[in-house]
């Protein structure tokens, strides 16, 4: 695995939310983005509507097909939340994108949310999540699992701060409400932080953003800058 250093013009990053969510919870890091001369396509899909595997093909594709139109860059990152890792990491296990640059995953269900093993049989946790919710199981069968380790650049912020005692029980071991921080990893991962943080509104951290520059622009993560703040 290469890592490389450059300037971040002429270098489009790729948003992708999590489940339920909007393209509205990335503004606040898109904005951080640009101010750093990155070139942004906010992704907005419908995370609820379609499975896992659909949503990619569209949406990711409709995105890298703007950007390489629209602003010709030289390497296209992506940064994702939750479920939008679990997308990225399906997209790129069947397309090999010649300008890809690195890969920044905030609380992924790499490995499956132990909540969806416990919910996913309820009525009502099947009408707010849609298809793409059912998958992300822990089961070796579930799409998480099946899609083997990774071979890019990627760099994963696991959370560790809950405020749902329910789910944290259902968990059963250090979470961010939704995710455990175990199954945030990813087999062959380049760099992996856990830091203070509750899994819906991590990406508006200022300590997480300035993370997620450092690995854009360098490969790893800051380990010596953590603020020890919460949410």
């Amino acid at each position: 695995m290469k890592t490389s250093q450059c300037s971040p013009s002429a270098e489009e990053v790729i948003l992708l939310h999590g489940l339920a969510r909007t393209n509205r919870s990335m503004l606040k890091v898109e904005s951080e983005l640009q101010k750093k001369g990155y070139q942004t396509y906010n992704c907005n899909y419908p995370s609820t509507k379609q499975p896992i595997q659909l949503l990619a093909e569209i949406f990711i594709s409709q995105a890298i097909d703007y950007c390489e139109k629209t602003y010709q860059p030289d390497r296209i990152h992506f940064v994702t939340h939750s479920m939008g890792g679990i997308l990225t990491r399906y997209y790129l296990s069947q397309h090999l994108l010649s300008k890809l640059g690195r890969v920044v995953m905030l609380a992924p269900p790499n490995a499956g949310s132990e909540l969806v093993d416990w919910l996913s049989g309820l009525p009502l946790f099947n009408l707010i999540n849609g298809p793409a919710g059912k998958q992300l199981g822990t089961t070796e069968s579930s799409l998480p699992n099946s899609l083997g380790a990774a071979d890019y650049e990627v760099g994963v912020i696991a959370g560790n701060k809950s405020f749902n005692v329910l789910t944290s029980v259902l968990i059963g071991t250090e979470n961010d409400g939704k995710v455990s921080t175990n199954s945030a990893k990813l087999d062959g991962m380049a760099d992996y932080i856990v830091l203070p943080y509750t899994h819906t509104f991590m990406m508006n951290r200022r300590e997480v953003i300035d993370q997620i520059l450092n690995f854009l622009e360098v490969g790893k993560f800051d380990h010596d800058a953590t603020e020890g703040s919460a949410d």
